[in-house]
C-alpha cells in the first residue's frame, strides 16, 4: 500500500517478478496466512462525491527545487549588480557581453537558435511536469471510504499475482511482468496439457486482478510453455 504522498518522479522498469519453486504463503502482521488476492475488495465509495480516483500526483520537490535554486542565484547575481550601477560603480564584465551579444548578433545566428532551443526545450519539459501526475509505479485503488486513498505499488502486485499463479498445479515457475494497463504472466509447466494450465491460470489470475481492487482492472495475458520452450 502506499500512502498519497507525493514522491520523487523517476522513470523505472517495469516490475518483473520471478519464481521457481512454490513456497508457503507469505503471513501477515498476526502470522495468519494472507494473500492481497484471497479476498473480495469492499465496495467502492461514489466518486462524484470523493473527488474521483485518479492517479496520484508527484510532488516534483527536485524539478521545483532546482528551478527555484537557478531563479535564486540568477535574481541574486542581477540584483546585486545593479545596484552596484546604481552606487556608480561600473556594470559587470558579463552584462556587458550578454548586452552587446544581444544588441549585435542576428535572430538567424546559430548560437542564437541553439539557446532559443534550449529555453523552449527547457519551457517545455517543465510544463509536461506541471500536467502529468507521475508516480507511475503506484496503481490507484478503489476508494472504500471518502476520506482515505489509497495506491498499490506495481511490484507488490505482481507479487501477489505470482503467489496465485504458483497455486495452479502443473505451474512450476511463474514470471509476472505488471504494467499500468496490462499483465503479461509467462508460465513453465512440467506436468498437465498446457490448454488446461492456461485455462486455469486465466481464471485464477482473473480473480487474482479482480482481488487486487484497483481502479482499472489491467489486461490480462498469459503464456504457457514446456521447460525450456517459449511460450
Amino acid at each position: 500500500m502506499s500512502e498519497p504522498q507525493g514522491s520523487e518522479n523517476t522513470t523505472r522498469r517495469m516490475p518483473v517478478l520471478e519464481k521457481t519453486d512454490a513456497g508457503p504463503p507469505a503471513e501477515d502482521e498476526l502470522g495468519q496466512s494472507a494473500s492481497a488476492a484471497d479476498y473480495d475488495p469492499p465496495p467502492a465509495v461514489d466518486d462524484d462525491a470523493n473527488g474521483g480516483q485518479g492517479r496520484f500526483w508527484s510532488a516534483r520537490r527536485v524539478p521545483a527545487g532546482i528551478v527555484a535554486l537557478l531563479v535564486l542565484a540568477g535574481a541574486g547575481v542581477l540584483l546585486y549588480d545593479v545596484a552596484a550601477v546604481r552606487a556608480h560603480r561600473p556594470a559587470s564584465h558579463w552584462r556587458r557581453f550578454l548586452a552587446r551579444q544581444l544588441a549585435e548578433r542576428p535572430l538567424d545566428d546559430t548560437w542564437v537558435l541553439v539557446g532559443a532551443g534550449l529555453a523552449a526545450a527547457l519551457g517545455l519539459w517543465l510544463i509536461v511536469l506541471a500536467v502529468t501526475p507521475g508516480l507511475r509505479d503506484v496503481l490507484p485503488m478503489r476508494r472504500t471510504h471518502r476520506d482515505v486513498r489509497a495506491g498499490l505499488h506495481r511490484g507488490a502486485a505482481a507479487t501477489a499475482l505470482r503467489d496465485r499463479a504458483m497455486e495452479v498445479s502443473g505451474v512450476r515457475s511463474v514470471r509476472v511482468r505488471m504494467g499500468r494497463r496490462k499483465v503479461d504472466v509467462r508460465a513453465v509447466s512440467h506436468f498437465r496439457a498446457l490448454d488446461d494450465v492456461r485455462a486455469d491460470l486465466d481464471a485464477t489470475l482473473a480473480d487474482g486482478i479482480r482481488g487486487l481492487g484497483l481502479v482499472r482492472s489491467p489486461a490480462l495475458s498469459v503464456h504457457v510453455a514446456r521447460p525450456g520452450r517459449k511460450g
